[in-house]
């Protein structure tokens, strides 16, 4: 579909007030400002609990929006695909009942299922993309419109926030089996399941209905500290870099340093309920063929809930206990959005958006 002259020159202007951000005539300043809105808007990176973010009024009208979540969907299947070695060997971390170096949990997945086992889970992973992100997205607008009524103005930063966590608990509790089925295909044996049916049909005959529920809610959890934080972090040091420096637009590093600050202390806040998240939701008592790396249901018996779990952690591991795995979790970050960025160009051009 051709764009109007409106929606043309509205881009172009969109694209201008980005330029902006960064000081004239440096490319990597404007790369990491356009990097930046590309991300928050678009791009799907494997983070679940992210708050959307707003398209225009043009896009909504003219139905560009989805080809922006198309692009974004296609994006973050490849940056999901890209990186998913480093997603299981963080799941294997979270799982291990002594401690493991990352070394240790590569060797002993391909020494178990060889090269292609380094990429058991992706396939669910990649599938929930798009009715996670289209369930989101609805669910947001929606809210937004029940949050102002009939006003026409902008939202302030907490009211986006409670829209966003809304609609991000709403997409969560939809595609949540699915997350269960990605963590179980992900820590299963060779020949374990055949596929993301056989798993699904074995779960449930062998656990029940429950068991695609288990880990909710600290994972609904979860989404309070990560989007809060990870918004508020970065719109706070922002705005307190403008105030003392008379309005001067921030530099590179000081983008930089608000979205990388943001984003970690978002990470650092929600990592132990995604962690107890993992722990709650696996399957049963399961060891490693090789005797590498033990791995049980964190909690038996009066341990297997959420509460339960924090408490065993806490007391056999102490705090550091709630944070195993994550170091493979921010390895994969540069990446992921690296890949995303470019998957995103190519595939918003096939999909006619051009952004620029």
């Amino acid at each position: 579909m051709l764009r109007s002259n409106n929606q043309f020159n509205t881009m172009q202007s969109e694209y201008y007030n980005l330029h902006q951000m960064a000081v004239a005539g440096d490319v990597l300043e404007d790369f990491v400002v356009i990097f930046r809105d590309m991300m928050n808007r678009y791009l799907d990176i494997g983070e679940d609990m992210n708050v959307p973010d707003d398209f225009t009024q043009i896009e909504l009208q003219s139905g560009m929006w989805w080809r922006h979540l198309a692009a974004g969907g296609i994006a973050g299947a490849v940056s999901r695909t890209c990186t998913a070695p480093l997603d299981r060997i963080k799941v294997f971390l979270q799982v291990q009942t002594q401690k493991t170096a990352i070394s240790d949990s590569l060797r002993y997945m391909l020494q178990e299922g060889g090269l292609r086992s380094m990429w058991r889970g992706n396939g669910i992973n990649v599938l929930k993309i798009a009715p996670e992100s289209a369930i989101k997205f609805a669910a947001y607008e929606k809210i937004k419109r029940l949050i102002r009524g009939e006003e026409k103005r902008q939202m302030s930063i907490g009211e986006r926030f409670m829209a966003g966590a809304a609609a991000g608990g709403i997409s969560q509790t939809v595609i949540y089996p699915m997350e269960v089925l990605k963590t179980r295909l992900a820590l299963r044996r060779t020949g374990q399941y055949k596929g993301i049916v056989d798993a699904a049909k074995k779960i449930y005959i062998l656990e029940g209905l429950r068991s695609f529920y288990r880990g909710y809610i600290p994972n609904i959890l979860g989404i309070i500290p990560y989007a809060g934080i990870d918004l508020a972090v970065y719109e706070t040091l922002k705005k307190k870099y403008l105030s003392c420096h008379n309005d001067e637009q921030p530099s590179f590093l000081v983008l930089l340093a608000c979205g990388s600050a943001s984003s970690t202390l978002g990470q650092v806040c929600s990592y132990p309920l995604a962690l107890v998240r993992t722990l709650v939701s696996k399957c049963k008592y399961t060891t490693s063929p090789l005797g590498a790396i033990p791995m049980k249901q964190a909690g038996a018996g009066n341990d297997d809930n959420m509460m339960g779990v924090f408490r065993k952690i806490l007391r056999t591991e102490g705090i550091c206990g709630l944070y195993r795995g994550i170091t493979p979790n921010f390895i994969k970050v540069l990446p992921a959005v690296s890949i995303s960025y470019v998957v995103y160009e190519y595939a918003s051009r096939g999909l006619g958006v051009n952004m620029t």
